[in-house]
Parts: structure tokens; sequence; C-alpha cells
């Protein structure tokens, strides 16, 4: 779930919230996931630590200049502390350097990438501030003062993200082995003393914010961006030929294999549940009791009692959803993984799920509802940050298909939120509704209400998407339980969020759940060790856990 950053916080604390999609994608890059797995080619590490020798070096020139022009005795000592530590990093890599017989002498000349980024945090702090249509010299003495700034504003995010990077790769091999060829550089960005390191610069930089305009916080905020940008184009441009394990879309060859991409759609693509929008329609356009006459010749029921029947409909699906998981799950734990145990359990589920629905077409609660309305409302319905855009990329750059399998009980609705973000291209699979005359009958043509109507459909669109003798890659991305049959049966299954109830079940029938980084680097190992291409394949029983669709995205697509 994404973070909100508040006023009340400071600029360091507000610039790193805004910018961690960015910092998702530099730990889903090739050269992360390979030197966190420890198989990552010795020559491409040397050529790292050459280039970053450079960064290092043009750190300490920006740290000494900010200093200089800070007006303050405490900011200056700050950022002389600052400088220091970066001079100890330098030592650490003067030690790593004589390890892995790095020949500086040999790779002295810096590439693209890290040109980019030391002449833009120089030249930031040497005053050529880049703002607006382009660099601006800043030179009168009160103006200097907030070079400082400036330059830390460009310094803060690289220091975060280092410590972020650290941190990821420690949580996702949970311990690092004396063996790990890397150890040495995942000890000092996710060790206490780096992170001290970036709280005293994010410190700096949020006292060295205080006095400054909303214009000139705005500059920071783009010089902060920008060089999030330029580090991630750093770790980008570090020459990896070895095979990969990301991003997904290198296995999509359209001559030869068929690449689909599937989804639900409540709660995983949108922030709140479909059926509560419908109510909500129902309720607001149906009349106020005061409104409502002997003389009506249609009975109608007003908004207050709409609200009622919904309130016990959904208090009611609420407690015997329980009671039927609980009924569901096996006295004890399998010992491993029990996919025919599951399905069993989950046709019992299908029941339930069916009678719920039966409940709210017999309320007639839905019953009146304009397709103009469902449509306006599918038009400003929210979907998950980074949601459309991954939908748009994955259609627009490699032309895959893209089904979204949902019990939503109207498609009109989900069809309309896809298509007024351009993503009309989409394969839509659920419930309808059923009109007269553009009005809801408040019954729904049934064609998905369970786990069994779900992976039934799974099923039946691999095997219509293409010939026998084609090669399929199946995703699919799901956040419940009604998902669990398709997640387990595609080649690689992605569960966004964290419903407990979705690991309860799937862990009582020996179903894992891994982050999907530790799960990268633990493929990532695998398939230089077996030295043959990752093999994703469904009915495996592990499940890989991500907490937004930007995971997702740099996953599948890369940064």
């Amino acid at each position: 779930m994404a973070v909100v950053a508040t006023e009340e916080e400071g600029a360091a604390r507000r610039l790193w919230i805004r910018s961690r999609k960015e910092a998702t994608f530099a730990a889903y890059t090739p050269f992360v996931v390979c030197l966190a797995s420890g198989v990552l080619e010795l020559d491409v590490f040397r050529h790292y630590v050459a280039q970053d020798v450079h960064f290092l070096r043009a750190f300490a020139q920006a740290y000494e200049m900010a200093g200089d022009c800070a007006d303050d005795d405490d900011d200056k000592a700050a950022l002389s502390m600052l400088r220091k530590a970066i001079l100890d990093e330098l030592k650490m890599h003067d030690s790593v350097v004589d390890e892995w017989g790095v020949d500086l002498s040999k790779e002295t000349t810096p590439n693209s990438a890290t040109v980019k980024y030391t002449e833009f945090l120089l030249a930031t702090a040497a005053g050529k501030v880049g703002g607006g249509k382009g660099p601006v010299m800043i030179v009168t003495p009160f103006e200097k003062t907030k070079i400082a700034a400036y330059t830390v504003g460009a310094m803060t995010p690289c220091m975060r993200l280092y410590a972020f990077l650290g941190k990821e790769i420690m949580d996702a091999l949970q311990t690092v082995e004396s063996s790990h060829p890397f150890k040495k550089w995942i000890d000092t960005y996710s060790s206490k003393s780096f992170e001290a390191s970036v709280l005293q610069i994010e410190d700096l930089l949020d006292k060295l914010s205080v006095t400054l305009t909303g214009e000139e916080l705005k500059l920071i905020e783009r010089l902060y961006r920008q060089a999030m940008n330029l580090e991630i184009d750093f770790f980008l441009a570090q020459p990896i030929t070895q095979p990969t394990v990301l991003p997904l879309k290198k296995l999509h060859d359209p001559t030869k294999s068929r690449f689909v991409i599937f989804s639900d759609f409540d709660l995983t693509c949108t922030i709140i549940d479909s059926s509560a929008i419908l109510a909500e329609i129902a309720i607001l356009t149906a009349p106020k009791s005061d409104q409502i006459g002997p003389q009506d010749a249609i009975p109608q029921r007003s908004s207050a009692a709409l609200r009622d029947s919904w309130n016990a409909l959904s208090s009611q699906y609420t407690e015997e959803y329980e009671e039927c998981i609980e009924s569901i799950l096996p006295s004890e734990k399998a010992t491993k993984f029990d996919y025919d145990g599951l399905r069993k359990a989950l046709d019992q589920l299908s029941h339930f799920e069916k009678r719920a629905n039966s409940r709210v077409i017999e309320s007639e609660v839905l019953k009146g509802l304009s397709i103009d309305d469902i449509k306006r409302a599918g038009e400003l319905l929210n979907l998950q940050d980074g949601c459309a855009d991954f939908f748009r990329k994955i259609v627009n750059e490699l032309n895959v298909d893209v089904h979204v399998l949902s019990y939503c009980w109207c498609g009109d609705l989900i069809r309309s939120a896809f298509s007024s973000g351009g993503l009309s291209a989409l394969n839509i699979h659920s419930n309808e509704f059923k009109y007269e005359e553009s009005i809801s009958t408040g019954e729904i043509v049934s064609v998905m209400e369970s786990p069994i109507d779900k992976a039934t459909a799974f099923k039946e669109i691999l095997e219509s998407s293409s010939g026998d003798d084609c090669k399929k890659l199946s995703v699919y991305i799901g956040d419940s339980v009604g998902d669990l049959l398709c997640l387990l049966e595609a080649d690689v299954g992605i569960v966004i969020g964290s419903s407990s109830s979705l690991r309860r079940v799937g862990e009582q029938f020996g179903v894992s759940f891994v982050p999907l980084l530790s799960g990268l680097v633990k493929k990532q190992k695998e398939l230089v060790e077996s030295d043959k291409s990752p093999i994703w394949s469904g009915l495996s029983g592990v499940l890989y856990t991500v907490s937004s669709w930007t995971e997702v995205h740099a996953f599948i697509l890369g940064s």
C-alpha cells in the first residue's frame, strides 16, 4: 500500500515518499538482483566499482563546495562530517579494488550515465541550478547561501536509495552468508553507520529547506527527482550480458510464444469494491422518504430503506463468509502443496458466493440503476496507483492480450473504468446486469460468480489464445481467496495487497507466499548455477507477493 506524505513531515521525508516508485524500479534492475543473488559477473562488479569511484569523488567535491556556500557553522560542520563519511566509503572501495583486482588505471573513463550524474551534481554545487527552462547561474551572496540547500537536495536521494537497496537486499536474503561474494558491499549499505549518515543528510536538508519559498522548494524537488532518475540510469548502464530473470518481457518472443496477462478487478485494480459503488449509485439516485407519495404509479423504495437493506446484506455476507472460510479449512496444515484439496474446498466457497448473489438479486437493491449512471461512475473510479499505466504499456509496447476476470455484477462499470483511461482493448470477463430500456432489472447474467468459474475461464482463455504447439507464458495478478486457483495455475502468480484470508487459506493447503524480490533473487541464482533459462510453471505451490503495481511493472516490463 502506498505511503502518503503529510505536510507536517520534513522535506526529506516528503521527497522520499514521493520517490518510492523510482526506488522500487532501482531495486528491480538486473544489476541489483544479480548482485543480491551473488552471481553478478565479476567483470561487471569491477566496472561498477570503478564507476562508483567517480561518483564518490564528485560527492566529496560537492560537499566541499556546498560547505563553502553555507553561512551557518553547524551546517558547515555537518557537511564536513558527511564529506568525511564519503572519504571513508572511498576507503571501502579501495579494499574492494584490492580484493577484486580492479585496475583503475584501465577503467578511469566514466561512462555516459556516470558523467550525466556527476556533471549534474557539480553544476548544482557551482550554482548552475536547473529549473524552469534551463540552468540559472546563482551569483549574488544572498543567493549563494541557498546553493548548499540545492546541492544537498541533489545528493540526499542517492544516499537514501543506497540505504533502501541495502535493506531490501538484506530482507530478500534474510541473512548474508560469509561466502557471499558481495557481502562487504551489502553490509556497508545496510549498516547502522550508513543509515546514520543518511539521516544526517536528511536532517540537514530539512533544516536548509525551512527558510525557502514555495518555488525554491519545488526546485529542490525537481533536483531530488532528477538525481533519483540519474541514479537508476547508472544501475541500468552497468554492462550486464549474463541471462537474467527480469524483466519478464524478455521471454516473450511473439513468433514462438504467447504471453497472456490476467488480472482480477475489485481491490486488485481498484481502491474500493465495485459492489459498494453500485449500491451507492442505487442509494444516491433513489428518492428520499418524503419525496415518495401515494400518487407514484411505480412502487419505489427510499434511499434510507435501500441503505438499510444494503447494510444488512453486507453484514450478513461478511459474517457468513468468515464462517464459510472456517468450515473449508482442514484441521491440520498440509505438509506439501495440496491443489486438489484446495479446489474441493473452494468449490464449497463457490456455492456460498452464488447464494449470496441470489440474496442481492432477491432484495432488488440494485434494481433501477441507469446504465448512464453506471458508466459515469466507472469513468470516475480511481484505480490503484500504477495499474492503468502498466496495462497501457503492456498492451501498446508488447501487444499482449490482457484479460480481466471479475466477480463484478456489472461489466459496463469495468469497461467504463478502463476505457476512460484509454484501455478499451482489455478483455473483460464478468457478470452483466440485465436491462430494460437502459435500466437495471436488478438481475444479472451469470458469467463469473466463484473461484471455480474463474479457474474455468482462465483455462478456456489459455486454450483458445493460441495453437497447441505455441508456448504460453501466463501471469495472473489477484488479491483474494477467489483468485487462488488462477494464481496457482498461472506460470507466475502475483498477489497484490495483504489479504489475511487469502494467506490463511493458501498456507493451510501448503501454498508458499514469497516476496517477489526475494523470489527473483533466488531464481537468479538458480538460473546461473543451472546454466539454463528460467522455467516459470504453474501449480508449483509458490505465489509471489507485492505491495504495489510498481513492483509488477518493474518485474514484467523493467525500469
